[in-house]
């Protein structure tokens, strides 16, 4: 058995007073159990999103499906392609939790970590079936801006639909650094010199 969870317990349960050994020892088994709850909720987050698929999007909206209850996020790849991608329920922890997180970074670039859900169901004509709902794992804000200059490149890579030449061109014609940080400014003049 692992005691450490034992011993952080003790520690958040304070010293025990002469005469409390009883109501200490409750404590102390309360809050293990509690911990090895949290460290296990906390090693499948970590799972999910060592799993998780990544890419950057421009966080355009935040909604609540009636139905669902649900965060849908609209989400617009550096490919301008809109995308969705759902939260846990509003009533659960993690998902109000996602939602006002996804509210405050409304407007900027984010990195996404997306996993994918499948739900299974039975059909009496069409027997098994699947569904598969993209599901947000982690939001990262990208700063004040600011965009790893590899990031970006991929970013215009994408924009160019893979043609080097036409990304490396609209890169170089706004004069964007080799290293280092651009601001999201930055990025979309390359963008519109390579679409303009």
């Amino acid at each position: 058995m692992d005691y450490s969870l034992v011993i952080a317990a003790a520690q958040a349960a304070g010293p025990c007073q002469p005469g409390e050994e009883a109501s200490w020892g409750r404590r102390v088994h309360t809050l293990t159990v509690d911990l090895h709850m949290v460290a296990k909720q906390a090693a499948q987050d970590i799972d999910r999103l060592e799993s998780a698929k990544t890419f950057v999007a421009f966080l355009e909206k935040v909604e609540v499906e009636e139905t669902s209850r649900r965060g849908l996020l609209t989400l617009r790849p550096p490919s301008g392609d809109a995308e969705n991608i759902r939260t846990e329920q509003e009533e659960t922890d993690r998902g109000r939790q996602l939602i006002e997180r996804a509210r405050s970074l409304v407007g900027r670039w984010v990195l996404v970590y997306r996993y994918n859900l499948v739900y299974r169901y039975n059909e009496e004509k069409a027997g098994n079936r699947q569904h598969n709902v993209r599901m947000l794992a982690h939001l990262v804000d990208l700063g004040d801006g600011a965009i790893s200059v590899n990031m970006a490149k991929k970013v215009l890579l994408d924009d160019a639909a893979g043609v080097v030449a036409r990304a490396q061109g609209a890169w170089e014609s706004v004069g964007l650094p080799d290293t280092g940080t651009i601001s999201v400014e930055q990025l979309q003049k390359a963008r519109a010199e390579l679409t303009g």
